[in-house]
């Protein structure tokens, strides 16, 4: 069956949908966004239109109508690349479902799952999985906040989307702070860059970036998940606004040997809080209590979900199967081994400080996935623009803010 697929967003999460629909059907992806992002402006597998104004819900549905009046006589799969898009999709469900084709949560589980504070408060106690010990702290509060665990902590914005709106000196996706004096610092930075909300301050789980896991779901429009992976990451991005995503991975793979049924407590939590279509859980592997805690869930494939396609499941074929062709899906745990990684080799060598991981790596690479290079999409400037990204990483890792500890 001919589908059409218009993605809003333009980052390497928007690429490599727009990549997974070109190797399923040899046509290019429709894209909306704010701005142009070379990944996707430099691209041939794209059809690109650009709005300033998108974030803004009227102009966003608008956007929507025009393409759907232009595309009537097609079957139209809507995806998005991020959270703010998808809480605006779910939010006008009733408006689109009979334009589009799309599976997202009801907007009430995006808005809590995107909210650091909602989630953890609502989830803190849950019976499927230990969350890390937290505090909240309001940037207009002028006490300082008490802190009941042990340094070195961990400091986060509650509100993701307020925070990426804004743009301040030292300012950091997540901060590692040593002291109170650090943690004052941090907090007057932020406080005086404009973001005036709550602040996630957790415990710090200690682990370098090798007891850090990543598990890809996807539920279907009932909320019954029908894909899972676990993923073990051998290192994180570095740079300061893209900490927490995974530079490195490999599915299938756990050095601790002890998964305590992870796989099937995230099934039974995904499945008891109403997740549908894809979503991302982050985890940390606790050497102390020798099991896994969770530290946020994207209610979105992540960056890093194009390795499902290594694993034999094109994200956008399986959305097509579930929502345009009715099809009925089986459970299945996707646990072969492969390896996906957004850095050349020698970053692996240098950073990478797990030496059991790094050799694993080290012996996948030749059949690493990259998400954002695609062998039908290499023009020369392309060419050009990911070479120089690639060469971009070794400074970027030799002067990132974060370490590999």
């Amino acid at each position: 069956m001919d589908f059409t697929l218009l993605i809003v967003g333009a980052d390497a999460n928007a690429y490599y949908m727009a990549r997974c629909y070109h190797e399923l059907t040899n046509k290019k992806a429709y894209l909306i966004a704010q701005n142009p992002i070379w990944i996707t402006d430099e691209s041939n597998i794209t059809i690109m239109k650009y709005n300033k104004e998108l974030h803004d819900e009227k102009i966003l549905l608008k956007e929507l109508d025009n393409f759907y009046q232009e595309h009537q006589n097609e079957k139209i799969l809507l995806v998005s690349a991020t959270e703010n898009y998808i809480e605006l999709i779910s939010k006008n469900k009733e408006k689109l479902m009979n334009k589009y084709y799309f599976n997202y949560a009801d907007v009430n589980i995006i808005h809590t799952l995107s909210n650091k504070e909602k989630f953890y408060k609502k989830y803190m106690d849950n019976e499927y999985i230990e969350l890390p010990k937290t505090i909240y702290y309001d940037t207009k509060s002028k006490k300082e906040p008490q802190i009941s665990f042990s340094y070195p902590i961990i400091i986060k914005a509650a509100n993701v989307v307020l925070y990426r709106s804004l743009h301040f000196p030292n300012q950091n996706k997540i901060y590692k702070v040593n002291n109170q004096e650090e943690l004052n610092n941090v907090i007057n930075d932020i406080r005086n860059g404009g973001y005036l909300d709550t602040l996630i301050i957790q415990e710090y789980i200690e682990g370098d970036d090798s007891t850090l896991f990543d598990s890809v779901i996807y539920a279907d429009t009932k909320g019954k998940v029908k894909r899972i992976t676990l993923a073990q990451i051998g290192l994180q991005e570095h740079k300061k606004d893209l900490v927490g995503n995974a530079a490195v991975l490999i599915n299938g793979y756990n050095l601790y040997g002890n998964d305590n049924n992870i796989i099937e407590r995230i099934k039974n939590f995904s499945e008891k809080i109403g997740i549908t279509g894809f979503a991302e859980f982050d985890l940390k592997y606790d050497k102390k209590t020798k099991d896994f805690k969770l530290l946020e869930i994207n209610p979105r494939q992540g960056r890093s979900s194009y390795y499902l396609t290594g694993l034999g499941c094109n994200l956008i074929e399986l959305l097509k199967k579930d929502l345009i062709d009715k099809e009925k899906l089986d459970y299945q745990i996707l646990d072969k081994e492969v390896i996906l990684s957004y850095v050349p080799k020698g970053i692996l060598k240098k950073y990478i400080v797990n030496n059991k991981y790094k050799e694993k790596a080290l012996s996948l690479y030749k059949q690493h996935i990259n998400p954002i290079v695609y062998k039908k999409d290499l023009s020369l400037k392309r060419r050009y623009l990911l070479f120089r990204k690639s060469l971009r990483y070794y400074n970027d890792y030799k002067n990132g803010y974060w370490t590999n500890k």
